[in-house]
């Protein structure tokens, strides 16, 4: 007699069954994409990117704000090709979760910024495909209201591509919530915050725009708060300023990890960073 199928054979079954039926309304079941928890930043994960943020094709994942042949043209220098058009979306991503997870954030910031577009980005495939699937239920569970428009998630190595996704200054919002916090000293080369990154993120960032990071692990808070206090185009947010911030709110109780923690009787620690204006040339 042969046995029951293996939990990789149940998994691909129950993905075909959902990709028979788009107009499925039904939300993805998480047993069938669980992964393990990190991923190694260096790795060749057989990533596909855009070599530039005017190649990204955004309208595939926001197809309800794709542009039209003649708005696209307004938004360039010169007259696009028929398939730079095809990629045109009416109005730009403002807000990035990196190493979004399961996507708790996303879902719950998109119907509270019903006019920005949101991202997620996400190194894991089988975690990615997740969100995906749930964005695609989503979607079709709102269509009277048309909420989860303004949402995508994208697979992507941030620590080696972030700046082919994104323009200078395009981003409002940056979220880095529960990253690995990779103990080891030798592995802290690959921590999600490091002088390095800390630039990318600037760079991406618009002037008062904030990062908002939140962990479990004291060790690692310390170490991105004074990453980015040494980091001049930094300043760090307030106590008071931070705490009537709702995003700081959601990222605390929506997140996985979050939830998580909070079972557990653990403590968040939360520190936000906003982009300060670069200095005048001399």
């Amino acid at each position: 007699m042969p046995g029951a199928p293996k939990k990789r054979q149940k998994r691909e079954e129950y993905k075909e069954s959902l990709s028979k039926d788009d107009q499925n309304g039904a939300l993805p079941k998480k047993k069938f994409y669980r992964q393990r928890a990190h991923a190694n930043p260096f790795s060749d994960h057989s990533l596909t990117y855009p070599k530039s943020p005017s190649d990204m094709d955004w309208a595939s994942y926001y197809p309800a704000y794709a542009a039209k042949s003649d708005e696209s043209e307004a938004t360039v220098t010169q007259a696009p090709t028929e398939e730079d058009a095809s990629r045109q979306i009416t109005r730009p991503v403002e807000i990035a979760d990196i190493g979004c997870g399961y996507g708790g954030l996303l879902f719950a910031l998109a119907p509270k910024f019903p006019d920005t577009l949101l991202v997620g980005m996400e190194i894991r495939i089988s975690v990615c495909e997740f969100v995906q699937e749930k964005i695609r239920a989503l979607r079709h569970q709102s269509l009277a209201t048309n909420t989860y428009q303004n949402v995508a998630c994208i697979r992507a190595n941030t620590m080696k591509f972030l700046p082919n996704f994104f323009a200078k200054a395009q981003l409002s919002k940056i979220f880095l919530c529960f990253p690995d916090p990779h103990f080891k000293a030798r592995k802290h080369k690959a921590r999600i915050v490091s002088s390095t990154l800390n630039s990318e993120y600037a760079y991406v960032l618009r002037p008062g725009g904030i990062v908002y990071t939140i962990t479990d692990v004291e060790d690692l808070h310390k170490w991105m708060v004074e990453h980015f206090e040494a980091h001049p185009s930094f300043e760090r947010v307030g106590e008071v300023e931070q705490e009537g911030d709702m995003c700081v709110e959601v990222m605390r109780t929506e997140t996985e990890e979050g939830k998580k923690v909070g079972r557990n009787g653990g403590r968040k620690f939360v520190a936000c960073f906003r982009r300060v204006e670069d200095p005048p040339w001399p």
